[in-house]
């Protein structure tokens, strides 16, 4: 059966984007996402959405990792707002449902912004913070983003004994300045290093503003690997609210493959 695509990138994330809204793939094997994903014997990404109808709302955005565990990914759902205005199925603004629940976003100026859920508790018990953003992140501070081995580091939190069942995301982060910062992060489900992961940029601005003590609406910078990013939030009395992740999604190529 032939299956029609769009691969995507948001900073370096890559995906597989499918359009469901008719419900023709619904029962996608998962050894067939596997297959996709896999970047020598199939189209390769780090994972794959499908865009589905969703009573109520503009759309679905249902993803998975490239090992066919679901999660929500905050590129990925920059990626589906911008395939999805591509479809020509949404206005500008755009509300959709997610694994973690609904989203808002807007596409504007060649950016696509994404607001995140709120964040109320972040466990910061250790010199590592750990939170979640609609996956959970280790963040990690250190003085050396580039030279950090952030895929032996990421094994080793992720299949410590406190995370190996659940599996935990990765982050090593250098803040630049009291705006900036750059990154690198260690994402299951890929279980290596990606470009760019959009609630790992997020959970990293919401722990270096937890460190650093900001209050009130901020606005961070982040150089990932695979690009530049931007995290907004208003910080007060409840934890974090008002949370938007910035960047731009593009498409990369249009193919067919048999599945």
């Amino acid at each position: 059966m032939d299956l029609q695509f769009v691969k995507y990138q948001g900073t370096g994330n890559d995906f597989i984007l499918l359009d469901n809204r008719s419900g023709k793939w619904d029962n996608f094997p998962v050894s067939v996402i596997r297959k996709l994903c896999d970047r020598r014997f199939g189209i390769g990404a780090d994972g794959l959405i499908k865009i589905n109808a969703f009573p109520g709302y503009d759309f679905e955005v249902d993803y998975y990792n490239s090992d066919g565990s679901k999660s929500f990914c905050g590129n990925g759902a920059r990626c589906s707002v911008a395939f999805a205005h591509e479809l020509g199925i949404t206005a500008d603004s755009v509300s959709f449902m997610a694994i973690d629940g609904v989203h808002e976003a807007e596409k504007k100026d060649g950016l696509v912004f994404l607001k995140m859920n709120d964040v109320a508790e972040i466990d910061t018990s250790s010199p590592e913070f750990v939170l979640n953003t609609g996956s959970p992140h280790f963040v990690h501070f250190t003085e050396n983003v580039a030279d950090f081995d952030i895929v032996s580091y990421g094994k080793q939190i992720r299949y410590s004994d406190k995370y190996k069942e659940e599996g935990i995301n990765v982050n090593a982060i250098h803040a630049l300045n009291d705006r900036e910062f750059e990154i690198r992060t260690y994402e299951r489900g890929v279980e290596d290093e990606t470009l760019s992961c959009g609630t790992g940029v997020t959970a990293a601005a919401l722990a270096l503003g937890e460190k650093n003590g900001v209050s009130g609406e901020y606005e961070y910078r982040v150089k990932s690997q695979g690009g530049d990013l931007a995290v907004k939030f208003t910080r007060n009395e409840s934890g974090f609210t008002n949370i938007w992740l910035i960047g731009p999604a593009e498409a990369v190529f249009k193919g067919e493959v048999n599945v």
